[in-house]
């Protein structure tokens, strides 16, 4: 059966119920924001480790920590602002 069938041709028996296209859209603007925060996350880790850490090692040193701790405010404070502009253009 292809995924474009209607619901009453999709196999759910009587007793299940077929969720409402708010449910599905709801359900697929949390995993869009999961995969968002996701990538964002891994972005800000990559980026700010190449800047940061010279020499991995077993532990960072205090240079290494503050560096990554800052990189990663900036980089946040920064996406922030880009997306309040774009919201904002967008009105």
């Amino acid at each position: 059966m292809d995924p474009f069938s209607s619901p009453s041709s999709s196999g759910i028996s009587s007793g299940q119920s077929v969720p409402s296209a708010d449910v599905l859209m709801d359900q697929l603007k949390t995993q869009l924001a999961q995969a968002y925060a996701e990538e964002f996350f891994e972005t800000v880790r990559s980026k700010c480790f190449t800047k940061c850490i010279t020499k991995p090692g077993s532990s960072l040193s205090g240079s290494e920590s503050s560096c990554i701790a800052r990189c990663m405010e900036r980089y946040i404070e920064a996406t922030g602002i880009i997306s309040r502009a774009l919201f904002n253009a967008n009105r």
